[in-house]
């Protein structure tokens, strides 16, 4: 029984501790939980925080010295939240590194077939003239 509960007690606190944290409610400590946001940043936060709360991303991303897009895109990635939002971004980049992963093979796909049908087609352009000049003979032979 002791266990049971013990187990229950350990995925509360994972559940608790993988949850979001929101700029505008979170204390020092937690916002320094959040993987890419230091003791200094979270002072910094916290003074911009004091001026007002922040609206959005934008908002944030424009207060924030030192935050930017690709930095917001990795700190909601690792759980931060304004007013409960994640970065737009974030989910459009990850889709945009499928696209791209997905196209990439594509285009090596199509080099490899073009490069497999040109030499197929050197090698026809190269039989053809020899074929050619087979024909040649043997009707002047005839």
């Amino acid at each position: 029984m002791l266990k049971k509960i013990l187990a229950v007690l350990v995925m509360l606190y994972a559940a608790v501790a993988m949850a979001a944290v929101d700029v505008n409610k979170a204390t020092d400590a937690q916002l320094d939980s959040v993987k890419g946001i230091g003791p200094v940043t979270s002072k910094l936060i916290m003074t911009e925080r004091k001026k007002g709360e922040f609206k959005d991303w934008p908002d944030f991303i424009g207060r924030v010295k030192g935050i930017g897009e690709a930095s917001a895109v990795k700190l909601s990635g690792n759980g931060l939240t304004v007013n409960g939002q994640a970065y737009k971004a974030a989910a459009a980049a990850k889709e945009d590194k499928k696209d791209a992963k997905s196209a990439a093979k594509d285009d090596k796909k199509d080099a490899k077939a073009d490069a497999k049908g040109g030499k197929t087609v050197a090698k026809a352009d190269a039989a053809k003239p020899a074929a050619n000049a087979a024909s040649a003979a043997s009707a002047a032979k005839k």
